[in-house]
């Protein structure tokens, strides 16, 4: 390649010589080439809708300026005849290729192309152009892989995972002289003649990519090892230089004995790569907070993103079909590394020690143990996914988080239980046979096996190619003295290994590795004079549940698991029943501030059952309050009917001045999930009973009956990212009193220009209506909330600050319009379209139809202040039936606020791109 740098215009102009080498046994008619910059020319590409899936509005409202392209102004073979070449609107990001003759095995072809990549803001993926210069990765046009008689044809996700051939690489590069460069290919020469600009050569031989920095302040150090030029740009500025060329050293040491050795003279370790995918924990808390020291910082950070390019630039795998292998041996080897330079190091740093968190079950455990919570928090929520799929089928959380770390447990796991140091041998063996050849997940595993001295089969059945959970526990456990004998449970059916340790004062006495294939086998081991037995102790075993793992071979046990409580949050511990407590503030208009201590057992992973007591001091009302829900929710792993939720939840509060109310629901919840975890659709089916006892109050004079019960069945259904929001809801509600059903349609999009239109249509009716008041009547601008879903801070006012809190619910109008209830039927249009960022405006038509009268048609309209949807909400009425509310009297009053304040609800718009 020759390449011209254009920084003012962020453009490369490139001419570009391609010899292919056909060295596969296939005929070949076209050749595809990568072409994964021009994934960022405009907001439909795959890259683009992957963006939208996990929320991230960066890309869909930005500058065109700012987004990246690549255009082709020439194709030709050695004889200057053009190829056909097609790129389509569903590929933007590769090319194909035709030849103008057949490709024969063993043959080769050129390719001479001209074109302009356009280079995007780094802002999106951390690579692109920035205020100092430009990070490139994948910006050219480069052969993909070739397999299985097929070329690999990977669209842009932002995975880091592209599949090019092995390539050699020579490449002049041109850029301003105010400017350096920095790659991690090797240096041939530099040409410093001009006074405007320098002309760089260099080369590559068998990589698949590499990287170029090309900036004003070069931020690159240059370590050299003896044996691998390290370049880097790791920001830790309280490390000095001599502790980190120490540190560089032992970790490139460490990787060289473990895997092999690199077969390249230069890598580069940039914060760029690591900004991509950083290591989660508690390093990244600001440092005058971190748990840990400046120079193990560095450490981890450092060996986390040596480890990630050294696999990248070795393995010649398809990073997307074969990712698992990249992130097993990446994970292996950093616990490796821990174990072997800093086994003492706690998950908690140096928080382990203070006296304050020592009742915490967190403090104990080891650096590496945290690696297990990380994947359980997924296989709890029933959200964990098969390491053997591809990295572009993969939740977020699963690609980054726990599918990495369950892929790095895995292969320790089977290097525990091999014991014979198998696992490190068969990486150093398959590290060497990619650097002769492509290869595959079966090379993988085919030295795995041969060098196995057990049948390994179910290692890659159930570890890696499924999502089955593994579950044993202890069934007829008898001692003697000198002996123990027991039969283990497994709960699941799904056959895999697993230790059993003795102890004797929480001291190991003797570890044994068992394979419970039928379920009836005793085992019999030397006692040691241990106090207990206890499965899976070190956690090996990638395992659900390990709160059934031990047995006391104690004379006297009064429980197996005391109780400990514990403030605020813990991780889940195996030997004790957790109570924990925390502090509580709630308010209302009523009962003002109502201070209360919650008392749970919701630990940071998820549990079948779970109970959270609430109860609570009203300062206002000066009487008891608060609330309290018990629940049990049952898992079903291979259904899209994935979980099924059955719970009891209470509620005391204050509904006016002077009186309280008692809700009752029991409640069964239904939950539906698409087979493609990523596909964002959810459907929920509930069915409850909503109890509610009120004391009569002077304050409202509504007639209604002051106790009642709903029988209420509801539907939802919904799909929702960044470009599109669909929701669908159908109600139907039975009691004394009343029938009604309802169903409400919601449907959000932003368009290309970056505006965003929200449609919503209602429609609800009575099947009978016996009630002689409107209690129970469809509300026009807001509900009465009498099944008390809302968090309605004045539920009970008609005037004031608190009656002007808005609920997206029934009607939908943010006017005050008589009649404001309807007890027969009720239409509604709500809309609102953007302006200016988060300024819309909006509109609302509608007909509500009482008994005995006319139907009513209702309309308004005004501004509406989107701050955070759904969220943080202003209305600003305008005209409506009312006349020209702006310029009526006391107006401040008729404007009307969304707000939510539950953390619970506000974390989702954290939390809703990670799963």
């Amino acid at each position: 390649m020759e390449v011209s740098v254009n920084l003012e215009l962020k453009t490369l102009n490139i001419r570009q010589d391609i010899t292919f080498y056909n060295n596969s046994n296939d005929t070949l008619d076209n050749i595809v080439l990568n072409d994964w910059n021009n994934a960022f020319s405009d907001k439909n590409t795959p890259l683009a809708k992957r963006f939208s899936d996990e929320f991230y509005r960066g890309f869909h409202l930005a500058k065109a300026s700012d987004r990246g392209n690549t255009t082709i102004l020439n194709l030709t073979d050695s004889n200057l005849m053009a190829f056909e070449w097609e790129r389509t609107e569903k590929n933007p990001d590769f090319i194909i290729v035709r030849l103008n003759q057949k490709l024969l095995p063993n043959e080769k072809v050129n390719l001479h192309l001209t074109y302009i990549a356009k280079i995007p803001n780094d802002k999106f993926t951390h690579f692109g152009f920035d205020p100092n210069g430009m990070k490139l990765k994948n910006w050219f046009l480069s052969p993909a892989r070739y397999e299985n008689h097929a070329f690999v044809k990977n669209n842009n996700f932002n995975l880091d995972d592209i599949a090019n051939a092995s390539s050699d690489y020579d490449i002049e590069i041109k850029i301003p002289n105010q400017y350096s460069i920095t790659t991690d290919l090797n240096s041939i020469s530099k040409n410093l003649t001009n006074p405007d600009y320098s002309i760089y050569s260099f080369s590559g031989k068998s990589r698949t990519d590499f990287s170029l920095f090309i900036e004003k302040q070069n931020n690159f150090r240059s370590y050299d090892t003896g044996s691998i030029e390290i370049l880097t740009d790791l920001k830790n500025k309280k490390t000095d230089e001599f502790q980190k060329a120490i540190i560089i050293s032992r970790v490139v040491s460490f990787a060289e004995n473990l895997i092999g050795k690199y077969p390249h003279e230069k890598i580069m370790v940039s914060q760029t790569d690591y900004d991509r995918n950083p290591f989660y924990g508690l390093n990244q808390l600001p440092s005058f907070i971190s748990p840990f020291s400046d120079d193990f910082v560095f450490e981890i950070t450092f060996l986390k993103t040596y480890l990630s390019t050294y696999l990248k630039n070795s393995l010649k795998l398809d990073p997307r079909k074969d990712n698992w292998i990249y992130d097993g041996i990446q994970i292996y080897a950093m616990m490796e590394y821990i174990q072997e330079h800093h086994p003492n190091q706690k998950m908690l740093g140096r928080l382990s020690n203070m006296k304050l968190f020592k009742s915490y079950h967190i403090t104990s455990l080891t650096f590496n143990e945290q690696y297990s919570y990380y994947y359980m928090l997924m296989a709890r929520k029933n959200l964990d996914q098969p390491l053997g799929d591809p990295k572009n089928t993969l939740i977020k959380f699963n690609e980054q988080i726990a599918s990495k770390y369950r892929a790095g447990l895995s292969l320790s796991y089977l290097d525990d239980y091999l014991n014979h140091d198998i696992v490190p041998k068969s990486v150093q063996q398959f590290f060497l046979l990619n650097k002769y050849e492509q290869t595959n997940r079966s090379d993988f595993e085919t030295i795995l096996t041969k060098n196995s001295t057990k049948n390994i089969d179910w290692f890659f059945k159930t570890i890696i190619d499924s999502r089955d959970i593994i579950d044993y526990k202890f069934s007829d456990v008898s001692r003697t003295k000198d002996s123990v004998s027991f039969s283990i449970k497994n709960k699941t059916g799904i056959y895999a290994p697993i230790p059993v340790y003795g102890l004797k004062k929480n001291k190991v006495v003797f570890k044994e590795w068992i394979e419970p294939e039928k379920a009836d086998t005793v085992y019999h081991f030397d006692r040691k004079n241990a106090d207990k037995i206890v499965l899976n102790y070190d956690n090996e075993v990638p395992e659900f549940n390990q709160r059934n793992n031990w047995k006391s071979l104690k004379s006297l046990v009064v429980t197996n698991r005391p109780i400990k409580f514990n403030f605020a949050k813990d991780l889940e511990d195996p030997f004790y029943n957790q109570i924990l407590y925390i502090p509580t503030l709630t308010y209302n208009y009523y009962d003002g501030f109502t201070p209360g201590i919650r008392l749970h057992n919701k630990t940071i992973l998820d549990k079948p059952f779970n109970f959270d007591i609430n109860p609570a001091y009203s300062l206002k009302a000066a009487t008891l309050s608060g609330s309290s829900a018990f629940s049990w929710s049952q898992y079903y792993r291979n259904s899209t009917l994935y979980n099924v939720r059955y719970s009891f939840s209470q509620n005391y509060y204050h509904y006016a001045p002077d009186a309280t109310y008692l809700r009752l629901n029991p409640m069964v919840q239904f939950r539906i999930r698409e087979e493609n975890f990523r596909d964002n659709r959810k459907q929920l089916f509930l069915i409850r009973q909503v109890i509610v006892n009120r004391e009569e109050s002077a304050y409202i004079t509504d007639n209604s009956k002051p106790n009642y019960s709903v029988f209420n069945v509801r539907y939802m259904n919904t799909k929702t990212e960044l470009v599109d929001h669909f929701n669908l809801m159908t109600d139907v509600q039975f009691s004394s009193q009343f029938s009604k059903v309802s169903g409400e349609i919601e449907y959000r999009r932003l368009f290309e220009n970056n505006r965003k239109l929200n449609l919503r249509f209602y429609v609800g009716t009575f099947l009978s209506n016996k009630t002689n008041s409107d209690y129970f009547s469809f509300g026009l601008d807001r509900p009465t909330d009498y099944l008390f879903d809302y968090n309605l801070l004045g539920r009970s006012e008609s005037s004031g600050l608190f009656s002007q809190q808005y609920v997206i619910a029934e009607g939908g109008f943010k006017s005050e319009i008589a009649p404001r209830y309807a007890n027969q039927w009720m239409t509604t249009l709500n809309a609102s379209y953007a302006l200016w960022n988060w300024v819309e405006v909006y509109g609302d038509v509608g007909f509500l139809k009482n008994k005995h009268l006319k139907a009513d048609f209702a309309y308004d309209s005004g501004i509406r202040l989107n701050l955070v949807p759904d969220y943080f909400e202003l209305y600003f009425p305008v005209y409506s039936n009312n006349g020209w509310e702006i310029s009526q009297n006391k107006y401040t009053e008729k404007v009307r606020f969304v707000i939510t304040f539950a953390p619970k609800t506000l974390l989702t718009l954290f939390t809703r791109k990670w799963f």
